[in-house]
């Protein structure tokens, strides 16, 4: 594709990135057949080829305006089209970086920039956010309908094993799971210990950066991810051998570390370092003797949730699968699993019929085989799903857990 970015834009660090990734872009279309917003909408503007395009007028200086922003804005960033793409354009990164550039200039109505901002002070505070939910469980029989779907029951976590091994892992405990779901990395811990393994979660870590990044903060989320890479330098010193990553969405942001920091003086070669050592929980169980896993007693059949941060963007397809079938785990058929479930992150509040019409697309989905139960691998699409799903929900870890 060929370009013309306008002086504000050539001569920045991103707009040179963003002018590379649109030249690799060839036209070919073959991303709409895969873009759950444009077989949802059967708009051009609201598939990747047609966002490619938006993006592309913007940076060469023709009027943006707030029609443009909601095509950009209903974009759930699944990163599906990068998947088929065979030029291999790196979608993700240009709809971020044009996201935040066209947020400076289409002001948003108060009530929406108050719900981003809202959203991105209240979800990466875990302790915050740990009490606003705590108030939503207590009060969740009196709440309306709606809102009550949205509000989780309260779960309780598994004892993290008190054996300490010569192999050390870090663990992020994240923003939203240690309180929506706290059994997730302590039956991840307690399946590692069963392999000689000893996970441990650096105290002052907290949110990977994601909420802040994809709601066009950048700087903020930069500054998050400083702190995690300052908390886990430490263990990684110490002989740390990776970094396991429980929930997918974490792991996309993580993996990505060195190359948003890669201009940063002082972070770059720690967070090349960081996203080196980044590793989803599947993909480090697949390299481990998994005889000591096999299940005793079968939890029935099971349906298995790949969130698009782990196929698409952490390129682990098949491999949670290969896991859960070595431990004896019968597992149901599904269809349409490279199509988002609509949790995306923030895109279920901000984007709520969208959102629900592409989860009731993915309940069908992974229902067809009659399923005892789903499981996924991702925190947000665990809290989603659930909210609609005739079978119970978990994270596939704590099958292994027995």
């Amino acid at each position: 594709m060929q370009t013309n970015l306008v002086q504000q834009f050539a001569n920045t660090p991103e707009g040179q990135e963003a002018e590379s990734i649109l030249r690799a872009c060839v036209h070919c279309g073959f991303c709409t057949a895969t873009c759950p917003t444009y077989q949802e909408l059967n708009d051009e503007r609201d598939g990747p080829r047609g966002r490619i395009y938006l993006m592309k007028m913007f940076l060469e200086g023709e009027e943006v305006t707030e029609k443009t922003r909601d095509h950009l804005d209903r974009c759930l960033t699944c990163r599906s089209c990068e998947t088929t793409c065979p030029s291999g354009v790196q979608y993700g990164r240009l709809v971020d970086i044009s996201r935040a550039l066209v947020e400076k200039e289409v002001p948003r109505e108060p009530k929406d920039k108050w719900m981003r901002w809202a959203l991105a002070r209240v979800l990466p505070n875990r302790q915050l956010f740990g009490l606003l939910l705590r108030l939503g469980q207590v009060f969740r029989p009196v709440l309306p309908g709606a809102l009550k779907t949205k509000v989780p029951p309260r779960k309780t976590a598994s004892p993290w094993p008190a054996a300490s091994h010569n192999r050390v892992v870090l663990a992020l405990a994240g923003c939203v799971q240690p309180s929506a779901t706290p059994n997730t990395n302590a039956a991840a811990a307690r399946v590692l210990d069963k392999l000689g393994i000893t996970m441990v979660e650096a105290p002052d870590a907290g949110c990977c950066g994601a909420v802040n990044y994809h709601l066009s903060e950048h700087e903020k989320g930069l500054e998050r991810m400083r702190q995690n890479i300052d908390a886990w330098w430490p263990a990684i010193e110490a002989g740390a051998e990776a970094i396991i990553m429980t929930a997918s969405g974490c792991g996309a942001m993580v993996q990505d570390y060195g190359h948003l920091l890669k201009d940063d003086p002082v972070y770059a070669a720690k967070a090349r370092k960081v996203s080196e050592l980044c590793i989803d929980l599947g993909a480090f169980l697949l390299k481990q003797d998994l005889e000591k896993l096999k299940l005793d007693q079968s939890p029935g059949k099971v349906a298995f949730h790949c969130p698009c941060t782990l196929q698409h963007a952490m390129k682990q397809t098949g491999v949670v699968e290969q896991v859960l079938a070595k431990a004896g785990v019968d597992l149901a058929q599904t269809k349409d699993k490279h199509l988002c479930c609509g949790s995306a992150g923030t895109y279920s509040v901000l984007q709520p019929e969208l959102s629900q019409k592409l989860l009731d697309n993915k309940i069908k989905a992974l229902t067809v085989d009659n399923p005892d139960r789903i499981v996924t691998a991702n925190i947000g699409c665990q809290m989603h799903l659930e909210t609609k799903s005739p079978v119970s929900v978990q994270h596939w870890i704590e099958l292994l857990d027995h």
